[in-house]
């Protein structure tokens, strides 16, 4: 009898690990497009059909001494993560900030109509979950992603055209294959990278800034409408929120196009869900670093490991 009892044991240990490698797999074998700006976009660029990053979005400044440490350290973050999360920064207008878009202003209200006592910067939210300040709260970040890796079993698929024309840059919907819900909107963020900062202005860091965001639009899926473009030349949709949405915004040289499906504001009053149903980005910077590894791979070995030896004890004893 305690032979048939260890092997389910070995077959249900097996398959802990199995489980956990392949939602370690998923993101990073699909990694996110990173274009080299050298590249030409005048015959555009079309991103894989994807969805499952995560948005991580940061509350900085550039006056604030411990974001402008930390900042150079989450540069090479995005592309240590791969396609497993999209990193987008929030400046505020707090008549201090040297850049203050308005773009993010608006992104850091949405916070706050869940939050009102939002944290100082810089502050890490992960799918719109748990605050994390200061420098050294990157650690619980990192649980957070894995945490929601492990939660997120299903996403909205999305896939991008990028494409230059002039001194004009559109990014457009191709492809939405999810649920079109009434209470939901894509969200289009446009980041820049390696802004500079002004001579005149409070900064203890270096001269620039990433992740910049400084524009967006959003197009409500209940009534098909853009409600919300700031930061950009326009925005549109002539059919649907989800078959030709698209904006036009002014050419940078370093840039990066997020799309993301998530609750209207308007719908966070009564369900306070600030989390996304899937997000994807287009990134035309340098690559930093590479991304065909991730810390995340021992972490996630260890957790298979523990859940497999778990598992056999538990079942041992059984």
């Amino acid at each position: 009898m305690a032979e048939q009892r260890k092997q389910p044991a070995r077959q249900g240990g097996l398959w802990v690990l199995l489980l956990a490698v392949s939602l370690l797999q998923a993101p990073v074998l699909a990694q996110a497009l990173v274009v080299d700006p050298s590249t030409s976009l005048e015959s555009g660029i079309e991103t894989n059909l994807r969805g499952q990053s995560l948005l991580i979005e940061e509350l900085t400044a550039t006056w604030c001494t411990s974001c402008a440490e930390i900042d150079p350290y989450l540069v090479g973050v995005a592309d240590a993560h791969g396609s497993r999360i999209a990193m987008v920064a929030y400046h505020p207008n707090d008549g201090e900030d040297a850049f203050a878009p308005e773009a993010a202003q608006h992104r850091i209200d949405r916070l706050r109509s869940v939050n009102p006592d939002l944290p100082g910067t810089p502050t890490f939210i992960v799918e719109g979950g748990t605050y994390r300040t200061g420098t050294d709260a990157w650690g619980d970040v990192q649980g957070d992603i894995l945490d929601e890796e492990v939660l997120r079993q299903d996403h909205t698929k999305l896939q991008l055209n990028v494409q230059r024309e002039g001194d004009v840059i559109t990014a457009s919907l191709v492809t939405f294959e999810g649920r079109s819900l009434n209470a939901s909107q894509l969200t289009f963020l446009v980041l820049e990278h390696g802004k500079s900062v002004p001579e005149e202005a409070i900064n203890p860091g270096k001269a620039y800034r990433d992740r910049v965001v400084v524009g967006t639009a959003e197009c409500s899926i209940g009534n098909g409408t853009v409600t919300t473009q700031i930061g950009v030349v326009t925005a549109r949709a002539t059919t649907s929120c989800t078959s030709d949405f698209e904006i036009e915004f002014a050419a940078m040289d370093s840039f990066s196009v997020v799309l993301v499906h998530e609750n209207t504001e308007d719908s966070l009053e009564s369900s306070d869900d600030l989390g996304t149903y899937g997000a994807i980005e287009f990134a035309y910077r340098d690559r930093d670093a590479s991304e065909s590894w991730s810390p995340a791979w021992l972490v996630l070995a260890g957790t298979a490991i523990i859940g497999l030896l778990v598992f056999q004890k538990k079942s041992t004893n059984a």
